[in-house]
């Protein structure tokens, strides 16, 4: 048996080194892929070029389309009022994060439904009909996005730009370059977010003196205020409905 077994061993251990020393052999002297790259003159269609720079555009406002829908749309005041109901509600994480700019997210196609259907009528769809060249397009794509900023831009937030830059001031609106308008109008959404809520906290501050109030009358000065108002503030949140009446009220801030 012992016999057996050793040259079962000896068997065993020369078909592992056929195996490995091949193996080892290729490892030693590995295959390095080789890249070459060559610049020459070319002849190339100048309908073609055109194309590649349309889709290099287009693949570039794609990666900017998180800063674009942050900045030239809806979004930034909506999300500022929802995190300003929950500081001032005092839910900590509640509504999370991620449920908040959802809702803020399709709020904001709700909102900008109507300047997205002009921007196809007048703009995506002649082009893609081959009606109207790129340039033309853009163009187009312009005009009502543009009358929606200029609708919620204040005129002091347009004007500090300018100073900044020291352009010459626009006699029309067709005159305002619309990297001014889009810095101008994220301003403006920031100040209208704090007002709105600003008024938001409130009724939940007057809530809150007024639990602290009786707190401190009853002797429970070690007892935090806010561990008693928080149950009140949500219960006055649900009485009013109160989702229904801040997401209707947000809406009705872009009419």
């Amino acid at each position: 048996m012992r016999c057996g077994s050793r040259h079962t061993l000896i068997a065993l251990l020369i078909v592992l080194a056929g195996v490995l020393i091949p193996a080892l052999a290729c490892a030693q002297s590995p295959t390095i892929p080789k890249l070459t790259m060559e610049l020459a003159a070319g002849q190339a269609d100048p309908q073609e070029v055109s194309t590649l720079l349309e889709i290099l555009f287009l693949l570039t406002i794609l990666s900017m389309a998180p800063a674009i829908l942050l900045t030239m749309t809806s979004f930034t005041r909506i999300i500022i009022v929802f995190h300003f109901i929950r500081q001032a509600m005092g839910t900590q994480q509640m509504p999370p994060n991620q449920i908040l700019a959802g809702l803020a997210i399709f709020m904001t196609m709700v909102i900008m439904m109507p300047v997205g259907k002009a921007i196809n009528n007048t703009a995506l769809q002649p082009y893609m009909n081959e009606q109207i060249n790129f340039t033309e397009a853009l163009d187009r794509a312009q005009i009502p996005i543009r009358e929606f900023m200029f609708k919620h831009t204040r005129e002091k937030d347009l004007s500090i730009f300018y100073s900044i830059t020291k352009e010459d001031r626009p006699q029309t609106k067709e005159d305002v370059n619309t990297l001014m308008l889009t810095a101008a109008y994220s301003i403006s959404e920031l100040k209208t977010g704090f007002t709105i809520g600003f008024l938001i906290y409130i009724p939940f501050l007057i809530l809150d003196m007024v639990v602290a109030s009786i707190l401190l009358a009853m002797g429970m000065m070690m007892l935090p205020p806010v561990m008693i108002s928080l149950p009140f503030k949500i219960l006055l949140f649900i009485l009013i409905d109160g989702w229904n009446l801040l997401v209707g009220s947000l809406v009705n801030t872009f009419q």
